[in-house]
């Protein structure tokens, strides 16, 4: 069983910088990328940031310029570099992988409280 290991949120003041991080026990062989969500109080669970396993990435208009995703393929550990954070990106973030046969598979969630 995959298991996602999250780390790193808080609380920081508007325009403050957080880093995510998102390790995973082992990256299967059908497994193609990992994601970021963030989930604001009483809304629905969203798309934040991607990446695939050869590096490829995408991110919501919301959040391009201000964050940046990467990976750590010899770790399987994935960040989130979030900066020139807003209030309104406050939330659970959490962290996903897809994979084509298996899964999908959820970090634990971690805690983004900005304040203005």
């Amino acid at each position: 069983q995959v298991q996602l290991m999250q780390s790193g949120g808080g609380s920081v003041d508007a325009g403050g910088s957080l880093r995510l991080s998102c390790a995973a026990s082992e990256y299967p062989l059908d497994c193609y990328v990992m994601t970021w969500q963030h989930q604001a109080p009483g809304k629905e669970r969203r798309f934040v940031s991607g990446i695939k396993r050869d590096g490829g990435s995408t991110s919501a208009d919301s959040v391009k310029g201000r964050f940046t995703i990467s990976q750590d393929k010899d770790k399987n550990t994935m960040y989130l570099q979030m900066n020139s954070l807003r209030p309104e990106d406050t939330g659970m973030y959490y962290c996903k992988l897809t994979c084509s046969h298996t899964g999908p598979y959820w970090g634990q969630g971690t805690q983004v409280t900005v304040s203005s």
